[in-house]
């Protein structure tokens, strides 16, 4: 029999009755920043200042060089490659050697370099550099050794291709020219060798003399001295017995090669013919000529600009000449250079030119020559990209699969471009990568004209899926009435898209939002529109009416108009404006076009909110923009504000100033008006209309309450009501101190060990510490929809300390119910005992609802519950609630209510002699304020394990087939997937007894700012990671992407060119 120890029973029961220690939350991370490497992969778009290009006739390559010093390599569509010298020297000339896999490039501070394109990785072989001379033109010859290299002195020195050494080799400008010629005849413009026989060497000089030079002889063979002007480019016919000049006064001149005396013909092929005793018409100059022969027909002769100078507003152009027929093909933009392109590399046959690759700053051309009218062949590459200037770009990996085909059938039937050439795009050259993008990547670019453009990045080639246009809602502006606020009134500031509902949202320049919902039929509806006025002023109130009562808030059925000045809720779906007085609200900026607007399949509106202007003054422009499919709500921020839009019922729930979302917690004295841009005069007796009940509101004390009931902007701090007449008050005064000031949430302390020790959390000021921080503006910067713990909720090791004096005056930012009241000093410790069981009875489990986190240009990050109806018919109908004090009022109201009653008996039984000096105490709740340095980026949610929350969203369905299943599948199959994660989050809750030591963590909130990084658990709020950035740097872009299901969180500090990548 096994020997009973007592001993272990008690220990047994020792340890069942102590409670258990709170578990701490670790995740394992498996991937670290030490694990990733910021890589480049290719450049889209167009070069950026082209300078040079060249062209292999043979391996079908395009080199184009740029100001910069990058060089861009393009070969058949999907083939690019993006290389960099080691400075930033402009590259001036680029030359192939032909089929060889090499390129030369010639740099502006005279250097040469000699490519290997032959290895995966073009790289540098050679590289020379001149000290004494500058280079100004280079020439290598097919299948030569030699590279010739002219300079600004006029001589001409010989370098060794393949050693890439000088050879002493050396032709010098006085041994070229004539004993006779006392000048300098200028650097050298071109080279050029014979066609028919490589030992004679054309040397063209600035100044108009051209020199035959015998390389066998080491003499000049002949000299051709033009009398027209500057001299340009050489080309020879392919006979070698003629060459062709082109010159600055717009005319070209023809040389027998053994009749240097004087040109074999000159003209100008766009100026007319002179008159007896007048002078020829002044052309523009003729940068380039190119003199290829035809088998078939007469040689072309094709030429840069040469128009007319009294031709005023003519664009640069192309002039393609074939015996009589003369072809001017206009660019828009000017010509950097063009080569033509042949079918043999070999100088001395027939080129038999096929096609023009015509450089433009902006562009790339090519031209067919084989088709009558000559089109243009469809460029393949991502050249428009900045067709219009990029002004906002967004990318999207693992997006659903059927996303870009769905973008690609309604891109395929816009209108196509008519006039190109049916032939395949000449640059064929190179091959494709073996290895494909396992996941689909959509880019989204923002233009200036108000377009927007969607790309397929899942390739290394950007492909062109569907173009937007947004401007077509709007009335055209007349020319000469254009806005006077913004030179591009479409211009695209920023873009959010579901991709699981394709649900898009676009905000402009001009203050407005539109939404887009995708229909792949046609259809014909009335945009809808909202118009919005986000306006925070710090208004004097020295006026005979301050005493007036402010009026009440609206029943708690009702949902939020434009709280952001006390306003009621808007009762039509088409407007909604703040409760200012209506001569300061003005219009839109633009004006949808009124009736019935016929929209094509794709992209259809849905919704257009539109800001407007105060007092003359124009919107400031919108900072952020957020968007969730699954609640039906869009919201959207500037300087002035926050507004959160219902999309389904077309209502404007919330537009709130920025200080009045921390309502009487605002950290900030408000020294300056937010909005208008102007500060406003001050208000006369007959300023008070309307508006001025609501402005009155607006200002209240700190110490003034709201009743919470109604669950919509509430008070960050319970008090008890003072005078009238303390209550309307400047905010530019500061606030006074109240004596013995505390809440019931003080009485946590500082809320753990990390909150302490850490000190991350600025905590929300009471009324005597706000004058401390004094600023002119906030805004809003970040937004996050989620499902997340909207207050601070947990055990903390403090709970039953009494808070010292400073305690006494902090209201801490994070507690759940900080109600504060007036209490005199020898009362403290009696109504100390009170508080502590008030906030046992008060207290909630924690547990997760729809939120909206937004994060301001000051650091401060709140909450906002949203109280949404059911899904189905009554969110058709049934409003949703929005409470800016960061609690759902679904969730607590009844519990909160009884417990409220219960206390407020306790208090009038035990209290009544006198602890308070006022029966009427006022009820709210803290919400969440976290404070970092900084303006907010971003913000990501983790799960327990450290996984990125998804996003809630709704799964898109097509319109007809939706309308067919909506009663057999009762309308769940468009939220099955958004409710199955619904579901989860609503499990992630703390066990039921708020007194029990066992809370554990359940999510993790990631929080960048522009100087720090903070992990936060919740609902407990401490601190479980932080990232500081150094004193003379920033971050100014932060992002969390989803690739192939692993999350990152990266952020770029600006001036470090530093990226942080963190494994989420």
């Amino acid at each position: 029999m096994k020997k009973f120890n007592f001993k272990k029973v008690l220990d047994g029961l020792t340890s069942s009755s102590a409670p258990p220690a709170k578990p701490e939350t670790e995740i394992t991370e498996t991937l670290g920043s030490e694990h990733f490497q910021v890589s480049k992969t290719v450049r889209h778009g167009f070069p950026y200042q082209p300078t040079a290009m060249a062209y292999d006739p043979v391996q079908h390559i395009l080199a184009i060089g740029c100001k910069s010093g990058s060089i861009r390599l393009f070969g058949r569509p999907g083939v690019d490659c993006h290389v960099m010298h080691d400075n930033d020297a402009a590259v001036l000339q680029l030359i192939f050697l032909v089929n060889e896999g090499a390129l030369v490039s010639v740099c502006s501070d005279d250097s040469l370099h000699l490519w290997n394109l032959r290895q995966k990785r073009p790289a540098i072989l050679h590289s020379l550099k001149y000290n004494r001379e500058r280079i100004t033109y280079c020439h290598l010859p097919f299948q030569s050794k030699w590279l010739y290299i002219g300079t600004e002195r006029g001589n001409v020195h010989i370098a060794n291709i393949e050693s890439f050494v000088l050879s002493g080799y050396v032709i010098n400008w006085n041994k070229a020219i004539e004993l006779s010629q006392r000048t300098h005849p200028g650097p050298v413009v071109s080279l050029s060798d014979n066609p028919t026989d490589s030992t004679k060497l054309l040397i063209g000089f600035e100044t108009g003399m051209i020199v035959q030079w015998d390389l066998k002889t080491k003499t000049a063979e002949c000299r051709y001295a033009c009398e027209q002007q500057t001299l340009h480019s050489l080309a020879w016919h392919h006979e070698g017995k003629q060459f062709m000049c082109s010159h600055s006064d717009g005319s070209l001149s023809v040389w027998n090669y053994r009749s240097p005396s004087k040109p074999a013909q000159v003209f100008q092929p766009h100026g007319h013919p002179a008159q007896k005793g007048s002078k020829p018409e002044a052309c523009r100059p003729i940068m380039k000529v190119a003199w290829p022969t035809s088998r078939t027909g007469d040689p072309f002769i094709v030429f840069s600009d040469g128009l007319p100078y009294e031709r005023s507003g003519r664009r640069p152009c192309i002039t393609v000449m074939q015996g009589k027929s003369v072809t001017v093909l206009e660019m828009e933009y000017p010509v950097v250079n063009f080569l033509p392109v042949s079918s043999t590399p070999w100088p001395n046959d027939f080129q038999d030119p096929y096609a023009i690759i015509v450089l433009l700053e902006n562009d790339l051309v090519v031209i067919d020559l084989t088709t009558p009218g000559y089109p243009c062949f469809q460029n393949p590459y991502p050249m428009d990209l900045h067709e219009s200037p990029v002004t906002c770009c967004t990318y999207y990996a693992d997006c659903p699969p059927e996303m870009i085909p769905a973008f690609y059938t309604v891109g395929s039937r816009q209108q196509k471009k008519t006039g190109f050439s049916d032939k395949n795009w000449p640059v064929k050259g190179g091959e494709w990568g073996t290895s494909t993008c396992s996941y689909p990547e959509i880019i989204i670019t923002g233009h200036a004209d108000g377009s927007l453009k969607f790309w397929d990045a899942s390739a290394v080639t950007l492909q062109l899926l569907y173009k937007l246009r947004t401007s077509k809602i709007f009335e055209k502006q007349p020319l000469n009435q254009s806005t006077e606020y913004e030179e591009d009134p479409f211009a695209i500031v920023k873009i959010a898209m579901c991709c699981e509902s394709r649900i898009l949202c676009v905000a402009g320049t001009s203050g407005h939002v539109i939404v887009y919902r995708y229909n792949k039929v046609e259809t014909t509806v009335d945009v809808p529109t909202l118009e919005i006025a986000l306006v925070y002023e710090v208004d004097d109130l020295d006026s005979p009416d301050t005493d007036q009562i402010p009026p009440p808030m609206p029943p708690p059925s009702s949902s939020v108009g434009s709280a952001g000045s006390g306003g009621m809720p808007s009762p039509s779906p088409h407007h909604s404006t703040s409760s200012e007085g209506a001569e300061k609200v003005g219009s839109p900026l633009l004006k949808v076009k009124s009736g019935p607007q016929k929209m094509v399949p794709g992209y259809q509106v849905d919704l257009c909110a539109q800001l407007v202007t105060v007092e003359g003054e124009p919107p400031s422009q919108i900072l952020c923009l957020a968007i969730n499919s699954l609640y039906g709500l869009m919201a959207f921020g500037n300087m002035q504000g926050l507004a959160i839009v219902d999309i389904i019922q077309k209502t404007t729930l919330l537009n709130l100033g920025t200080p009045d979302l921390y309502g009487s917690a605002d950290p900030y004295t408000r020294t300056q008006p937010r909005s208008p841009q102007r500060k406003k005069p001050p208000a006369g007796l007959g300023d008070l209309g309307e508006a001025q009940a609501v402005e009155q509101e607006r200002c209240r004390s700190p110490t003034t309450e709201r009743d919470e009931s109604n669950g919509v902007c509430l008070s960050p701090t319970g008090t008890t009501r003072k005078k009238l007449a303390d209550i309307k008050r400047n905010r530019n005064q500061p606030r006074p101190r109240m004596s013995k000031a505390h809440s019931t949430a003080s009485m946590e302390g500082n809320g753990g060990d990390a909150d302490s020790k850490d000190g991350s959390f600025s905590r929300s000021r009471s009324s005597s510490m706000s004058s401390l921080e004094n600023v002119s503006a906030e805004g809003i910067n970040c937004l996050s929809f989620t499902e997340s713990y909207t207050r601070k909720t947990g055990p903390s090791k403090s709970r039953h300390r009494r808070p010292s004096k400073e305690q006494q005056h902090v209201t801490p930012a994070f507690f759940p119910t900080p109600t504060t009241y007036m209490v005199t000093p020898e009362h403290s410790e009696a109504f100390e005992h009170h508080k502590r069981k008030v906030h046992q009875t008060l207290s909630l489990d924690p547990v997760t609802s729809p939120c909206l986190w937004v994060g301001t240009t000051l650091g401060s990050v709140l909450v906002i519950v949203l109280n949404l109806p059911p899904q189905g018919d009554q969110r058709l109908t049934q409003p949703v609630i929005v409470s800016p004090s960061g609690h759902s009022p679904d969730v607590e109201k009844e519990e909160r209510n009884s417990r409220k009653a219960k206390f407020t008996s306790m208090l009038n039984n035990r209290l009544r002699w006198g602890l308070m000096k006022h029966r009427t105490t006022q009820w709210d709740h803290l919400g969440t304020i976290l404070r970092l340095k900084g303006a907010i980026l971003a913000m990501s949610f983790l799960d327990c394990n450290g996984m990125t929350i998804p996003p809630l969203f709704a799964k898109w369905e097509d319109p007809k087939k939706k309308e067919e299943n909506r009663e057999a599948k009762d309308g769940q199959s468009m939220q099955r997937r958004g409710w199955q994660q619904l579901q989860h989050l609503h499990r992630q809750k703390a066990p039921s007894s708020p007194t029990t030591e066992t809370i554990s963590d359940r999510q993790f909130v990631v929080i960048c700012s522009e100087k720090q990084a903070k992990v936060i658990s919740l609902p407990s709020q401490t601190c479980a990671y932080k990232l500081n950035i150094t004193e003379t740097s920033f971050v100014c872009k932060a992002d969390v992407v989803s690739i192939a299901k692993h999350q990152s969180k990266v952020g770029h500090s600006t001036n470090l060119t530093k990226k942080k990548v963190r494994n989420g």
